[in-house]
């Protein structure tokens, strides 16, 4: 009979948790939850070797181990650093890691384009949230900001590189779950940018997996592109048989219409299962899924505003209080309203939704 593996020791904000040997600090927080658990930017735990590179999940350690109690003299990444039995750890309890994590958010933002209000990623950006905790309302930089063209790594996906933090998650994601890799980083320095050199196409049949895991809105489903704004779309689970991939997704709607397809995320903002391309572009209808219930959403998070879940209906409605009659539509706003046609549905739309979509003289059958 084989013995239960030995657990080892760690004490992260004064919170005390047992965990595997080989367990990272990043990970050993995340048990405990909540604001203990750093912030990650760039590492991904489905993703081997991601990590290390946005430095946004600096922490103390105050204590090495029961062994060598000595800490650390500098502040050290916790996705690259496996706890030790008796070693002590300070997150937010630590002036220093508050300070130098507002340091790498400055950092970050440097380059970044202040453009939140247009980009398709606010309300689920990790670098927004990340700002708002520990941001500035200025900043210090008199340069140019690096700036960089648009490019369409094909027909699903839109690559802005100016929003790039270069943590190097799509390379991940393209070097280890599909068969070819065509992008990644050039140049040094000041220079990097995330690119495929020949501005090849990105066609493999799980590349749309980079838009999931992207933090912020340097990638972009093409097919989703200024259609709406999350906050405004009810996410819920479904799942439909597929023989690429699991088939399990969460579909974004807006009233009747499927505007967008991704994969489920956990807790942390990673993705459980990868889908295909086929589940995330093509199928955009409902009768094309197996609708399961409404997504769990943190209630802290934008998306979460008209997202109703288990939440017991008020007997005082409209038809009790009125006489048992109904309410009466006064009106079609479509009848009286030129800006948008009833007839097109965003969702059946190839591209971005702009005004020449709803311009077009229709169609006289």
């Amino acid at each position: 009979m084989s013995e239960a593996p030995k657990l080892v020791s760690v004490v992260i904000d004064n919170i005390t948790v047992q965990v595997p040997p080989g367990t990272s600090i990043l990970q050993a927080a995340r048990t405990i939850g909540g604001e203990v658990a750093p912030p990650a930017m760039c590492y991904y735990t489905k993703l081997k070797g991601s990590g290390g590179k946005c430095r946004t999940c600096l922490v103390e350690v105050s204590k090495g181990s029961n062994a060598d109690p000595r800490p650390m003299p500098k502040l050290v990444a916790s996705c690259r650093t496996n706890v030790m039995d008796g070693m002590e750890v300070k997150n937010i309890t630590s002036a220093r890691v508050t300070d130098a994590r507002n340091g790498v958010v400055e950092f970050l933002l440097l380059n970044h384009p202040l453009d939140c209000p247009i980009c398709d990623q606010a309300g689920e950006c990790h670098l927004q949230d990340l700002s708002y905790e520990h941001g500035k309302e200025g900043t210090r930089y008199e340069f140019h900001r690096r700036t960089f063209d648009k490019h369409d790594l094909g027909p699903y996906i839109q690559l802005h590189m100016t929003r790039c933090i270069l943590c190097y998650r799509c390379v991940f994601v393209a070097d280890q779950i599909t068969n070819k890799r065509v992008h990644g980083v050039l140049s040094r320095g000041d220079h990097s940018e995330i690119a495929t050199y020949i501005e090849k196409s990105l066609d493999n049949d799980f590349i749309g997996n980079v838009i999931d895991v992207c933090p912020v809105g340097a990638l972009t489903d093409r097919t989703f592109r200024f259609k709406n704004r999350v906050w405004f779309t009810k996410p819920v689970d479904a799942h439909r048989d597929c023989p690429k991939c699991s088939g399990k997704v969460t579909l974004w709607e807006r009233g009747k219409e499927v505007l967008r397809v991704t994969a489920r995320k956990d807790q942390w903002g990673e993705v459980e299962e990868w889908i295909c391309n086929d589940c995330r572009f093509e199928k955009k209808h409902i009768d094309d899924w197996v609708i399961e219930g409404p997504t769990k959403i943190n209630r802290h998070s934008v998306i979460s505003q008209g997202h109703y879940v288990g939440v017991v209906k008020p007997k005082e409605t409209f038809s009790a209080v009125h006489d048992g009659s109904k309410p009466k539509l006064l009106m079609n706003i479509h009848s009286v309203s030129e800006v948008n046609r009833p007839e097109i549905d965003l969702s059946a739309i190839p591209g971005p939704a702009t005004s020449d979509v709803f311009n077009e003289t229709p169609k006289k059958s």
